[in-house]
């Protein structure tokens, strides 16, 4: 943590939009490994915090235990304190978070406290339709969670993760053409206003997801490139 203990270091501050199966994912870990970005997943971050027992974590776990929802404020409380880490000096690439609009007045009063902003709300543009195939045919490595897909990203070696060798794979339970229109019907609903509320501040991009995967990064890049130039 930074000796002030409450100074945030992140050059810069992106959001991914999209709803399940947009890519959002893939994408942030290629933007974490082309330009030193850090990715700070929800669920990771809650993690993380518990483990190293910080205040906030101490609360996390408490609800976690009871099984509970943690709240937005200890999330925030989280987040504060892993945007004081030197390692995201670079910036940081927010994955699951905000999840609403309200979440996102939160974020904006959090990082206005420290004179920093969301820099990019980038919202990855695709069609209902064609999330249900996405959906239905992505996998991950069990290992380091590199993700693959039946059809539009398989592992150059059948059987072994690019990334880090493993052999084991799994397929999230929820991933089937049943439960994909539930979960787009969440998204519309909770977080697809989000792409509004970026837009009204000036810092929505959109780019077009629906073609291959090194393209998409092609364009993400040159977002990153303008805003840290």
């Amino acid at each position: 943590m930074s000796a002030a203990g409450d100074t945030m270091t992140a050059s810069a501050v992106y959001i991914l939009l999209g709803p399940p199966g947009a890519g959002k994912g893939t994408q942030a870990r290629m933007l974490q490994d082309k330009f030193g970005l850090v990715q700070l997943s929800t669920g990771d971050l809650l993690r993380a915090a518990v483990k190293a027992g910080t205040p906030a974590g101490k609360q996390a776990k408490a609800v976690m235990e009871e099984g509970g929802l943690v709240s937005d404020e200890i999330v925030l409380a989280i987040l504060k304190d892993r945007l004081a880490e030197p390692d995201v000096q670079r910036g940081v690439i927010l994955d699951g978070f905000p999840r609403t609009t309200g979440q996102a007045e939160a974020l904006d009063r959090l990082l206005a406290e420290a004179g920093q902003k969301i820099d990019a709300a980038v919202s990855l543009e695709v069609e209902d339709a064609a999330m249900v195939t996405r959906i239905s045919g992505r996998y991950t490595c069990a290992k380091c969670g590199e993700g693959y897909h039946d059809t539009f990203k398989q592992p150059a070696r059948a059987g072994a993760c690019d990334k880090c060798g493993g052999s084991d794979f799994t397929r999230r339970a929820d991933d089937n053409a049943e439960t994909v229109q539930t979960r787009l019907d969440a998204y519309h609903a909770q977080t697809a206003p989000l792409i509004a509320y970026y837009d009204r501040r000036g810092v929505l991009a959109r780019v077009d997801a629906m073609g291959d995967i090194p393209a998409i990064a092609t364009a993400l890049g040159a977002i990153v490139q303008r805003i840290s130039a």
